[in-house]
């Protein structure tokens, strides 16, 4: 006859520890998984929940309608006015200049109806809008770049404006994209005063829209307008995809997280099976009790159940709590990337969602220990400590259930099922490997020839006898070294990519729309106080594909339903150029350059990554749409670009006669001699803003140093979220070490009644642990290094470049430490006294 259940929790809170004495490694494993997918979970959905609830300001309408070098044509406005209220505007690199200074900006032009959504606020608090007359709302850096204060005056192109106030906060800041120099917002006719819309100059029209009908689905006026212009170049983006740089970087940083997440609760579940198996070892003398006593296997079960329960909970609610702690840090590190609220953030769905993983993960790892010790008798329970339990195959079908169900919650949940399924066999594999290392690992012992030193032929000795727990500590030092791996992999190849992607040597200064009528007088101006400067110049426009293909089947790009992955020069407009020769950097793969000034049918060279995903091949055509008019040419020939280059790169290059009749002026770059005076720079750039008052310079120190710090973010964020895999690894590895205490005294005592000293057992811990970890660290480095290149070539998209030095400093660290702990958990062992020893084995 059963318990009752008030009996057996009756029993099972007496017997449980208000410290959770031997359940502590049970409850660090649920606390460090459920508090990684707390945090996970609540800032991910708070970020996506932002995105989503503050499209229209982050975008500024419902639609955004963007053309490149022209404003909207009669028809293409009424068309957009049909839906709503529209607000249209331009924005543009510019030079802003006073008597003395002079700096590069991003001059944004907007109409009384600006902001539609969302407010802009100044520095003294003011709520403004669009300004007015000849007023600016300038960016504090602008304002120190030129050295004036609010009220005075500076130049933009051919007119005069007044610093009117200080930007605080732009709504539409986010959807604007990477900033090439200090915003200065103005009224909407101030370019075109300005001389900066002159045919043929880079600037992008803007023209946002208020849906007339809220419930208007952007998505369906979004392909209403492609279809009903097709050739226009539109670049169309709605409120749901306000920022797509920050959804791009949202859900690679959300399937990262993801794949922490998930390795967190790997790891830690294999802790869960050690703590729990290490503290029914201690408890086996209370559980032949009770069977001594009457009760039960299912009560064994029940009254353990209960307390691996209590404990297990435990775990989880402090890890929801530190999951919601911790989220702050973590959104933080995102400041200025993303949209996230700086507090503390509660998603009940998130919270409920990691306290599922986290009690499951306790069910199935904890099932098979806790079933194993309920079917044998009395006596076996009490002889364990030198007869090893034998294991209970009904125990498996439990941990087989278990783990289903962690399997079908994280598919179901995941926006990414293929790469959570993908890595939940890799993972499932690696445990198999791992098992089967452990295995293959006694046996190679067992068959090894027996050393002369003493000290590691007992170290041998112990990895296959009996009752060894060799399996366990095989997975567990496994997948805790695999994990500083990971963390080192995926750290070094980020600053790799910073590295490589940040180029230390790159051009001082980009010009943007140099007239072609003045380039010898452009030469002249930087020579003038640089003669050693190189200069290079090349023609720029902007130009959308409408259709490529074979001739006669040519695919247009209005009637595709998707745009194939990778496929990216098929949006909107891109930069187009014509050439002579091969632009440097640049390599063919196929076909052949065309002779200079060529006459014939006009050609076009296309990058070898955008002809791989639209299929494009030498002999076929392209058309392409510049400022409303169809132009084809053939492709002549597929080439590689220096992407990483910090020079003129164009996916599309075209002949002379396909495209040079079109509008359009110079781009340059300038790479002064090392050491140039600044003072010297301070007089070419007001020189330039003189004499060529609608070109404008983009400083590329300041871009640099812009994207270094973004991809440091992105690291810092990366090091923190791989930091709880370390964090679990560490935590099993002390676990397991632990967890063969009981054998491990049994062994220390005979050893020291047999006249062994300290340091030899010492030693021979040592040895054993030593010969493990050094077979692993051969294992942790292909899982750990696997998963790391998965991270950054298939998430983050970026080249694999880790620094192996550091992979393997940090994989001999973690040995180091795994050594550490062996000796940390061998010197209570010392201290055991043989008699008392003896007596409860």
């Amino acid at each position: 006859m059963s318990l009752p259940i008030k009996t057996a929790w009756r029993i099972a809170r007496r017997d449980l520890n208000a410290r959770f004495r031997g359940l502590r490694l049970l409850l660090v494993c649920i606390f460090l998984g459920t508090a990684a997918l707390a945090a996970i979970g609540t800032l991910t959905s708070a970020i996506e929940r932002e995105l989503a609830s503050s499209g229209q300001e982050l975008l500024g309408g419902d639609l955004e309608v963007e053309v490149w070098q022209r404003d909207l044509k009669p028809d293409e406005r009424e068309a957009l006015a049909e839906y709503g209220k529209i607000s249209s505007g331009y924005r543009m690199q510019a030079m802003a200049s006073t008597p003395d200074a002079a700096a590069p900006i991003e001059l944004k032009a907007v109409d009384a109806s600006w902001p539609m959504f969302g407010t802009l606020t100044l520095t003294d608090d003011r709520t403004v809008g669009a300004p007015s007359g000849m007023d600016a709302w300038i960016a504090q850096t602008a304002l120190e770049r030129l050295g004036i204060t609010v009220g005075d005056s500076f130049k933009v192109g051919t007119v005069t404006l007044r610093a009117a106030g200080i930007i605080r906060d732009e709504p539409d800041r986010l959807s604007e994209g990477f900033q090439l120099g200090p915003t200065i917002i103005v009224a909407q006719d101030v370019p075109a005063k300005a001389g900066l819309l002159q045919p043929g100059a880079l600037y992008q029209s803007k023209h946002r829209i208020a849906f007339a009908n809220p419930a208007a689905d952007p998505d369906a006026v979004e392909e209403a307008l492609t279809k009903q212009f097709p050739t226009a170049g539109f670049d169309i983006r709605t409120r749901d995809r306000a920022s797509p740089g920050a959804d791009r970087f949202v859900r690679q940083m959300s399937d990262f997280l993801t794949l922490v997440g998930l390795a967190a609760l790997v790891i830690a579940g294999i802790g869960i099976a050690g703590g729990v198996s290490s503290y029914l070892d201690q408890r086996r003398s209370s559980i032949a009790t009770l069977k001594v006593l009457g009760a039960t296997s299912s009560d064994i079960v029940r009254i353990y159940a209960m307390q691996i329960g209590v404990a297990a909970l435990a775990g989880s609610i402090a890890g929801l709590a530190a999951g919601v702690l911790v989220t702050p840090l973590l959104a933080g590190a995102l400041q200025g990337l993303l949209p996230v609220e700086s507090g503390f953030i509660i998603a009940p769905g998130a919270l409920l969602l990691a306290a599922s993983y986290g009690l499951l993960v306790a069910f199935a790892f904890a099932a098979a220990p806790l079933l194993r010790a309920r079917t044998f008798p009395a006596m076996a329970l009490m002889r364990s400590g030198i007869v090893p339990l034998a294991r209970d195959k009904r125990a498996l079908l439990a941990t087989a259930l278990g783990l289903a169900a962690i399997c079908a919650l994280a598919l179901l949940t995941t926006a990414q099922p293929m790469l959570s399924g993908g890595f939940l066999i890799g993972a499932g594999g690696a445990l198999v490997l791992l098992a089967g290392l452990g295995w293959g690992i006694q046996a190679l012992a067992r068959r090894l020839p027996r050393p002369a030193n003493p000290l590691l032929r007992s170290a041998l000795s112990n990895i296959h006898r009996p009752g060894a727990p060799t399996g366990a500590l095989v997975t567990a030092l496994g997948f805790g070294l695999a994990a500083f791996v990971l963390l080192a992999a995926v750290q070094s190849a980020i600053d790799g990519n910073i590295a490589q992607r940040v180029p230390k040597e790159a051009p001082d200064y980009f010009v943007l729309d140099v007239p072609r009528d003045k380039e010898p007088r452009f030469f002249a101006l930087i020579q003038q106080d640089f003669p050693k400067a190189a200069i290079r110049t090349v023609p720029t426009m902007r130009g959308a594909v409408i259709a490529y293909g074979p001739k006669d089947t040519m695919v247009r790009v209005a009637d595709l339903k998707e745009i194939p992955e990778g496929a990216w020069a098929l949006r909107g407009e891109r930069g187009l150029t014509y050439a002579d020769t091969l632009p440097q950097g640049n390599s063919l793969t196929d076909g052949q350059w065309w002779s200079p000034f060529h006459k014939g049918e006009p050609l076009v060279s296309v990058d070898a990554r955008f002809a791989e995903a639209v299929g494009l091949k030498v002999g076929d055509y392209l058309t392409i749409g510049i400022l409303g008019v169809e132009r084809t040419a053939r492709v002549a020939n597929i080439r590689e670009i220096d992407w990483e280059s910090m020079g003129f790169n164009f996916a599309l290059v075209f002949s002379r006669n396909a495209i040079a009749d079109a509008p359009h002026n110079l781009s340059a770059t300038i790479d002064l001699p090392e050491g140039a005076d600044t003072a010297a720079r301070g007089r070419l750039l007001r020189a330039l803003v003189k004499e060529m008052p609608s070109s404008s310079v983009i400083e590329v120190g300041g871009i640099l140093v812009e994207a270094r710090k973004l991809l440091e973010q992105v690291s810092l964020a990366t090091l923190a979220a791989a930091a709880v895999t370390v964090l679990a690894g560490l935590a099993v590895l002390m676990g397991a070490i632990a967890a063969a205490r009981a054998a491990r005294t049994y062994d220390t005592v005979m050893l020291r009644v047999l006249g062994a000293s300290r340091r030899q057992i010492l030693l021979l811990q040592l040895a054993e642990y030593g010969l493990l970890a050094g077979v692993l660290a051969l294992v942790a480095l292909a899982l750990g290094g696997g998963l790391a290149w998965v991270v950054i070539t298939q998430l983050f998209e970026f080249d694999w470049l880790p620094d192996w030095g550091e992979v393997l400093g940090v994989l001999g660290l973690g040995v180091a430490l795994v050594l550490g702990f062996a000796l940390a958990g061998s010197l209570p062992l010392l201290g055991a006294k043989p008699a008392r020893a003896l007596r409860e084995l």
